[in-house]
């Protein structure tokens, strides 16, 4: 087909120009043309036409009324046109308007089957402008099918045939498409021209320092000077260019010294001063720290214009949440800052704010993510009660369901008298026995039945604290569900290696931070040797501060390259529409009393 994905060759483009501009065969026909007259106008000459044109005159309309994003009128028209019946030109002209209606209506897939009709093989015979027209329909299909690399293919295929604006839109939306495919896509495919994007991808995604990543992306300028990314650099890596050439040299830290968040803050800010010092050994060149006490502050514009006059280019702070919903309902801010924590809004604040902690909804969206991969898709829930239970609930059966799961029940657990019962009601084992009394009534004499659990449950979602966990799982088992899987968040790990302990929680899949799962990482080595507490629970905060440290210079690159993902202390980190850090975390299982790494999913 012509216009399959693949490699556009000079020769092959001066064989569509030449078409293009020659006059349409005999058995190819004539596109609708574009008449003066309105969509009434047409649809009444038609009525008054022999079949043929009839037909043309509905297409005309159809176009008008889908241009005028009258798509319901236009889709009603379409229906009156006897597909089969038309000449090729016009049936690409109208199976190209079924594919935009129905992306108008969010069907990508409906759109790419109307662009399988056999007269799209006869594309290339049509100007030039009909040919971008369909496939500019079947590049937006493709992208919202999650095809971006196929997308990306049709893009690269039409380009040669843009100009002017077009042409730096097109350029710049195969950017977008290319950066955005995992390190497993980025394989040679025998196209110069999408290998050499590809190329750039894997010079963007350079892990280490903002300068190393622009001198991989300048190596591959000078390797590949003809390519159309080099002689136009992508407006994302022109920003980043602009960024490393700029580099960060004042950061004011503003966290709390005292009052009940002081010991939170203690950790954040040992973590990012360990990090800090990492640098430093590492032969790196980190800003200078100024310190700024958030219990203190007369206003937030006393402490911005202080720390403005300090010659401030990033705040990384405030801790309490009350300050950082105040910040997030300004229109904007004097100091782009990285807040450590989230407004108590979803709302998006001002550009220069970005919003990054451990929120127990990350790790429930994690659950979420990993169990689809791993094939569940029928899911129980016991959470803790209480606003934290249920924030955690809400945000695992927003992602579960997203995805396409089924969130079957729910419980919230409290006292453990009451904990039994609660998984029994969870499986429906009252049932089971009910079921086996009257058997044994109906017979009249005793029968051997164990009661049965419900199996329509593919895994258990848990929010618990340790001792709850404890609890939790040989209940479980007494309860006839000891084999469902349970995937659960980090707060049942309390980061100490206790065998006695873990025992009761055999089988239990959670995600974890990298710090915690990783004894042997050096930094958080170093930070142990001086704050042992780093090995525990705190250690969350201690990865957390670390990562901080890690985002500092890199806000504008996560914004600019919206695939990127930091390797982190506290997850994978990348950023958000809402301009919020996101982590994804790795996965570990409790085996015979020990804690076991996972490997990542497949998805």
């Amino acid at each position: 087909m012509i216009v399959s994905l693949r490699p556009l060759s000079i020769v092959c483009l001066a064989g569509l120009i030449v078409a293009c501009s020659s006059q349409p065969s005999s058995t190819l026909g004539e596109l609708p043309r574009t008449p003066q007259a309105s969509i009434e106008q047409l649809l009444q000459q038609a009525a008054n036409s022999p079949a043929g044109q009839a037909a043309a005159l509905r297409l005309s309309a159809t176009d008008q009324a889908y241009k005028q994003k009258d798509f319901a009128r236009a889709s009603a028209i379409l229906q009156q046109v006897p597909l089969a019946e038309l000449p090729p030109a016009q049936q690409v002209f109208a199976s190209t308007l079924q594919a935009e209606l129905a992306m108008a209506n969010n069907k990508p897939k409906a759109a790419l089957r109307a662009l399988q009709h056999p007269s799209l093989e006869r594309l290339a015979e049509l100007p030039v402008e009909q040919q971008l027209r369909t496939q500019l329909v079947r590049a937006k299909a493709l992208q919202a099918d999650g095809q971006n690399l196929a997308a990306a293919r049709e893009r690269i295929f039409f380009a040669p045939l843009l100009t002017g604006t077009d042409a730096s839109d097109n350029h710049n939306q195969i950017w977008a498409l290319i950066s955005t495919l995992p390190a497993n896509e980025l394989q040679a495919s025998g196209d110069s021209t999408l290998d050499g994007w590809l190329g750039l991808a894997q010079a963007a995604k350079t892990p280490g320092s903002l300068e190393q990543q622009q001198k991989a992306i300048d190596n591959w300028q000078a390797q590949n000077p003809q390519h159309p990314a080099a002689l136009e650099l992508p407006l994302a890596l022109q920003d980043l260019k602009k960024l490393s050439s700029a580099p960060l040299t004042q950061i004011a830290l503003l966290l709390p010294e005292e009052g009940p968040l002081a010991n939170v803050a203690r950790a954040l800010r040992d973590g990012f001063m360990a990090a800090y010092y990492q640098a430093k050994q590492n032969g790196e060149n980190p800003p200078n720290i100024q310190f700024y006490d958030s219990s203190r502050l007369a206003s937030l514009d006393d402490f911005y214009a202080q720390a403005q006059n300090a010659g401030a280019q990033l705040v990384i702070g405030p801790l309490e949440k009350n300050l950082v919903s105040q910040l997030n309902s300004r229109p904007q801010l004097p100091i782009t800052t990285l807040a450590l924590n989230y407004s108590e809004t979803a709302t998006t604040g001002p550009a220069q704010l970005y919003q990054f902690g451990l929120a127990a909804e990350d790790e429930a969206r994690e659950v979420a993510r990993r169990a689809w991969a791993d094939g569940m898709r029928r899911a129980v829930a016991l959470v803790p009660n209480g606003d934290w239970g249920d924030r955690v609930l809400n945000a695992f059966r927003q992602s579960w369901q997203a995805q396409g799961g089924t969130l079957i029940a729910a419980e919230h657990v409290d006292q453990p008298v009451q904990l039994a019962q609660q998984i029994a009601d969870l499986f429906q084992l009252r049932q089971s026995e009910a079921r086996a009394k009257r058997l044994q009534n109906a017979l009249g004499s005793n029968v051997a039945a164990a009661p049965s659990r419900r199996r329509d449950v593919d895994f258990i979602f848990l929010a618990a604290t340790p001792q709850q966990a404890q609890q939790i799982k040989p209940t479980l088992a007494f309860q006839y569900a000891g084999d469902v899987p349970v995937y659960a968040t980090s707060h049942l790990f309390t980061g100490a290696y206790n065998q006695a302990q873990y025992l009761d929680l055999n089988g239990i899949r959670f995600c974890e931070t990298p710090w915690l799962l990783n004894s042997s990482d050096p930094l958080r080595q170093q930070a142990s040797t001086q704050w042992p507490q780093a090995n525990g629970s705190l250690g969350r905060l201690y990865a957390m501060g670390a990562d901080a440290f890690q985002l500092a210079p890199r806000l504008r690159q996560l914004q600019s390259l919206p695939d990127t993902r930091l390797h982190g202390l506290s997850g994978e980190l990348s950023l958000n529409a809402s301009q919020r850090i996101e982590r994804q975390l790795p996965w570990a299982e409790f085996r015979d009393g020990q804690v076991q790494n996972l490997p990542d999913s497949s998805q």
